[in-house]
């Protein structure tokens, strides 16, 4: 049920992210939690399952507590079928061609399909290429997630269970970041600056600040968006990457010996292992090129591009256009003229 405003004053908020059970899918106030493996897998697996269960199901019920998020979510399902029907629609076909066609259709087919992963893999893993050396530099994550708890409407009155969990980032939002989240409270035993002293100090702004958190925030804003800038134009020109690098010749070689069946053991682990010699066969055509002359520097030039974006995105993000002032007190009062506070 939904308490009425005031009968849990008593009760403390917590928002701080050293007390934080990450084991728990249930919180009960939002909850910073940590940027790692575990967590980004976790909700993955949580906004998938609901994506393909619940969120329809709300939509077409027409349920008034379906909201944006869940449609947001659920738009990695047509964006799944759709890579599946276009890895389909190049080879469910090949078995009506004639031996000769199908020949040379087969791998060209197999090839686009593994181009859809690489393509998929590429964009979205490239981002770390930006968002983790900014995140050593700066001690800023742009990618720093949290729960956020709703409270919904009752379906019927006997309904208690309300609540809904979406998972968000602090920084989704350049014009209103969750600051509130990197507060530390007192119970964390750490300043109640703690978050904004450490990225003072790594900006070169100075130790000991009295309102540190001020003096951060308009620079957080800038590297936020500087950094997703940086992340959109590098990613897909790795995906680029990924493609070309799907295209190569040596990845023929991986398709007649590929197998999915993993308890056939010893053709999976052949399986395994052609995939790995193939990768770099590929890697080394790709950079090097194969047939004409033109396909080397093609290679080399997409490589460079996608290598040049990440590298001058970062370089971008560590240049300020909101660099601290250099004047003190004695640089703007004049001693000899007197002053009057009114």
């Amino acid at each position: 049920m939904i308490l009425p405003v005031g009968s849990n004053l008593n009760q403390k908020t917590n928002f701080s992210a050293d007390e934080t059970d990450e084991k728990k899918l249930k919180y009960n106030h939002d909850t910073l939690l940590r940027n790692n493996f575990s967590t980004r897998f976790r909700i993955g697996m949580d906004k998938f399952t609901n994506a393909i269960t619940l969120y329809p199901a709300k939509g077409l019920k027409g349920n008034r507590n379906a909201n944006f998020y869940e449609f947001l979510t659920m738009g990695q399902v047509p964006y799944l079928i759709g890579s599946g029907m276009l890895m389909a629609v190049f080879n469910y076909a090949n078995k009506y061609f004639a031996p000769f066609a199908r020949q040379k259709a087969g791998p060209l087919g197999k090839k686009m399909a593994l181009g859809v992963i690489f393509y998929g893999l590429a964009k979205e893993y490239s981002k770390n290429l930006v968002t983790t050396p900014v995140h050593w530099l700066t001690g800023v994550d742009t990618n720093l997630p949290y729960a956020k708890v709703n409270y919904e409407l009752p379906d019927d009155i006997y309904d208690t269970d309300i609540t809904s969990i979406e998972y968000h980032k602090v920084f989704e939002s350049v014009e209103f970041p969750r600051w509130d989240l990197l507060y530390k409270d007192s119970a964390s035993g750490k300043p109640r600056n703690a978050y904004y002293d450490k990225v003072a100090k790594k900006l070169g702004l100075g130790t000991n600040l009295k309102d540190s958190d001020q003096e951060v925030k308009p620079r957080i804003k800038e590297i936020v968006v500087k950094t997703n800038l940086a992340q959109n134009i590098s990613s897909y020109l790795w995906a680029a990457t990924g493609v070309a690098l799907a295209f190569q010749k040596p990845w023929e070689e991986f398709f007649n010996v590929a197998t999915l069946k993993f308890w056939q053991k010893d053709k999976f682990k052949q399986t395994v292992s052609a995939f790995f010699k193939s990768l770099l066969n590929s890697m080394e055509s790709f950079y090097y090129g194969e047939g004409s002359k033109h396909s080397k520097y093609m290679g080399r030039g997409l490589l460079f591009a996608a290598l040049g974006s990440s590298f001058l995105g970062v370089i971008n993000v560590m240049s300020s256009s909101q660099k601290p002032s250099k004047l003190d007190s004695a640089d703007i009062i004049e001693k000899e003229r007197k002053y009057v506070v009114n």
